[in-house]
């Protein structure tokens, strides 16, 4: 079974971090609204979902997946880039701790879990702002006693590694090439997003289906051309918080 923790949309999302996009009006009702119907497309795809309580105070709580890092074995508590979102870390160490034993990176690392793509048993991770080369090697450090490999990526004019890069199949990626250098992964095939739709990277593999943002419709287009099952979500008002699908849930199986 896949488990996907999810946090509700704060009441001061508007006062978000923001790095590459303007500063817009965010209408918190339709956020909220948006984030239900995300819960709703994971339900139907066979996930569990946790429901985890509104954190009032930190404005950008809801994209959980950059707080931790879940692997089979372990998860691993980041340090956010940004300061004003450490303090979630400690309200993510009590929602993993039912499944997961937890680790905890330290200053002066810092690590978004955004930045952190798993294919197979090997970590790429975006070197970004928010992600720095002692967060990298922190992150090696804590994983390959599990037998997991650690490969820093390079990455231009995105927020996150997984805005540029996300798996969409068994031997696919979706990719913008502006952004990040496909041949990096070697092994898989790299779908590109379309040029008018540089946010459309960001994908959520679940159960052989996709969650993708139905802003990018030309993207969507070509990846069920290709066989692939796409779910499409409306995530406009989280994007104006330079939130992406992947942002908003930590996915991970439960073990034994």
């Amino acid at each position: 079974m896949i488990v996907a923790l999810t946090r509700e949309v704060s009441a001061s999302i508007a006062e978000c971090e923001l790095t590459h996009v303007a500063r817009t009006p965010i209408h918190l009702g339709v956020a909220r609204e948006q984030h239900e119907a995300y819960i709703a497309a994971l339900e139907s795809l066979d996930v569990r979902v946790v429901r985890l309580a509104e954190l009032p105070a930190h404005p950008d709580a809801v994209f959980v997946e950059d707080t931790a890092v879940v692997l089979d074995e372990v998860a691993v508590l980041t340090r956010p880039g940004a300061a004003s979102r450490r303090a979630e870390v400690d309200a993510m160490e009590d929602a993993v701790a039912p499944f997961r034993r937890s680790v905890r990176m330290t200053g002066p690392a810092t690590l978004d879990g955004g930045d952190v793509l798993r294919l197979g048993r090997t970590l790429f991770v975006g070197r970004t702002p928010r992600t720095s080369s002692d967060g990298i090697a922190d992150l090696r450090a804590l994983v390959e006693p599990y037998g997991y490999e650690v490969r820093d990526v390079a990455v231009s004019g995105a927020l996150h590694l997984k805005t540029a890069v996300t798996q969409v199949g068994p031997d696919w990626i979706l990719v913008n090439p502006d952004w990040v250098d496909a041949a990096e992964f070697d092994g898989f095939d790299a779908l590109r997003v379309d040029p008018d739709e540089p946010f459309a990277a960001n994908a959520v593999l679940v159960n052989d289906a996709l969650i993708h943002s139905t802003a990018y419709p030309r993207t969507q287009a070509m990846l069920r051309a290709h066989g692939l099952r796409v779910v499409g979500v409306d995530a406009s008002e989280l994007a104006k918080a330079e939130g992406g699908v992947t942002c908003c849930s930590l996915l991970f199986d439960v073990v034994n």
